[in-house]
């Protein structure tokens, strides 16, 4: 809907003000409070951590996301629900779509071994800020009616979750890659050092063995 909604009311991809679009910002506006309602969906996953006392999921960046998101959006639709609002929603929405397919695939215990793409999702996301970012910023170059204000906001933002993301990817795929590969060569190396204690205790057995016989 948000995509064929820039299509039919022509929007403008580097700035769309918030009053030239016609219907088609009518029905920008509408989707856009979906997405908006879709925010108070997801933040009730906090509840549920809580509940299910998965309290280890419960980190700064969860609860600043989700809570941040809640809030800019609802000024978001009290003030620009449509225009160039529309771009990181529509990112948004699509990432989104993949990962709660992913949560959905792994609450069936018989697909878990075959979901291996969890961490192509948080690069999605980081791919959506960077984008959201450019796209922004275009709305500062060649500015329109857009208020700048929030696009300089939006802009700081993305940088933060840009920051919060990279520290959760770092944290979770790069280090675990590393604690594997030390594994893999601490268990190499006692194998190693196993052969060659087995070795030179045989030796010192046959040279024991020649001692006694002469």
């Amino acid at each position: 809907q948000l995509v064929t909604g820039v299509w039919e009311g022509g929007y403008n991809f580097y700035c769309q003000d918030t009053h030239s679009g016609g219907e088609a910002d009518m029905k920008i506006i509408r989707v856009l409070w979906w997405y908006y309602f879709s925010k108070l969906i997801e933040f009730m996953d906090t509840f549920f951590f809580i509940l299910r006392k998965n309290n280890h999921q419960i980190t700064v960046l969860h609860v600043y996301h989700h809570a941040t998101m809640l809030n800019i959006w609802w000024f978001v639709m009290n003030w620009v629900p449509c225009g160039h609002s529309y771009f990181g929603a529509t990112l948004n929405s699509f990432i989104h779509v993949l990962m709660y397919s992913y949560y959905g695939l792994s609450a069936v215990p018989a697909m878990r071994p075959y979901l291996w793409w969890k961490k192509y999702i948080t690069q999605g996301q980081l791919t959506q800020f960077v984008l959201t970012i450019f796209q922004t910023s275009c709305g500062v170059v060649w500015p329109c009616a857009f208020p700048q204000g929030w696009l300089y906001f939006q802009i700081s933002y993305m940088i933060s979750l840009i920051i919060l993301f990279t520290n959760f990817y770092i944290q979770t795929y790069n280090k675990k890659a590393s604690s594997k590969r030390k594994e893999y060569q601490n268990g190499s190396t006692a194998t190693v050092n196993g052969y060659t204690n087995s070795s030179s205790s045989l030796e010192n057995n046959v040279k024991q063995r020649k001692q006694r016989k002469d």
